[in-house]
């Protein structure tokens, strides 16, 4: 009996998704690292990032806590947009503790 390797767009259009679905799955659950070099990322991607959910990311978004760009029809969170969140964040905080003592 032959063995034949599964053609991915074959899984893919099993499973009712693209390709590039299927792979960034399979990616997520290999553990393999995010690519820092991207300096635009997606709504998944930037909430992937801060640890977050995609909702509480979009919530983030559409309020303009966290800056994003339309990249013709794409939405892309800039990455040093979320260093600027975090740091207002931190800085929110320690202005918070400063007061409470």
């Amino acid at each position: 009996m032959s063995e034949t390797p599964l053609e991915l767009a074959r899984v893919a259009h099993a499973l009712g998704t693209t390709e590039r679905v299927l792979l960034r799955l399979v990616a997520d659950q290999c553990g393999v690292a995010a690519d820092p070099t991207l300096v635009a990322l997606t709504v998944e991607e930037a909430a992937r990032r801060l640890g977050v959910g995609r909702t509480t990311m979009y919530a983030l978004v559409s309020s303009g806590e966290v800056p994003s760009v339309t990249i013709g029809r794409l939405r892309r969170v800039p990455a040093e947009a979320l260093k600027g969140y975090m740091a207002a964040r931190a800085a929110a905080a320690a202005s918070t503790v400063a007061l409470a003592a």
